[in-house]
């Protein structure tokens, strides 16, 4: 065989990164990113956050399977999800920032097409809890005018997309006990050390 149509392995894989890098700058630049992906380092470990041009879509704590992710992204977003770091950066940053101690209050829209109506308003009186607070299930449940629902504001809270920006650690059991938390509770303890809600 000709030495010249030799391609070796690490050479043909050198060409197929540069070819989607390639891809996604070009997709990027005419607007066909839909459902651009990134990831964040962070002291809880590595973040896949995910854009839209309505904002903020999703925040996935490093353990999750970014398969199934990605896939509902495709279902419930677009299928035109591509991994363009660049269109991130703002997420990027204003996480750093809030690792940093820097930021206290995000400033991104948010896409909220991943949630359910209920997990919408939920979310909403979330948000409202400020840095440094907490509330309790029951509040949230009071606030959304649903006071017997805790359980499901627990429930929405779990399955909350975009946790850390949202603030869902902010919410605890009756007692002040640090109960439930979609990115597993030291995570949770983590953050509210961070913020100084726990002492």
């Amino acid at each position: 065989m000709d030495e010249r149509l030799r391609i070796s392995t690490e050479e043909a894989a050198a060409r197929s990164r540069t070819a989607a890098d390639r891809f996604r700058v070009a997709a990027s630049a005419d607007g066909l990113v839909d459902v651009a992906v990134g990831t964040v380092d962070s002291p809880v470990g590595e973040l896949l956050v995910a854009v839209t041009p309505r904002g903020l879509a999703s925040v996935a704590f490093e353990g999750q399977d970014r398969d199934a992710l990605l896939d509902r992204f495709a279902r419930e977003l677009s299928p035109r999800v591509v991994a363009a770091p660049g269109a991130t950066d703002d997420v990027r940053r204003e996480l750093d920032e809030y690792f940093r101690g820097a930021r206290r209050h995000f400033d991104l829209r948010l896409d909220r097409r991943l949630m359910t109506p209920f997990m919408r308003d939920v979310l909403g009186a979330t948000s409202r809890v400020s840095f440094g607070r907490l509330a309790t299930y029951g509040e949230i449940a009071d606030r959304i005018g649903r006071p017997t629902a805790s359980r499901a504001v627990g429930a929405a809270l779990g399955a909350n997309p975009i946790p850390i920006v949202i603030p869902c650690h902010r919410v605890v059991g009756a007692n002040g006990k640090l109960t439930g938390y979609g990115g597993g509770l030291p995570r949770k303890e983590h953050l509210l050390r961070l913020e100084g809600s726990l002492l």
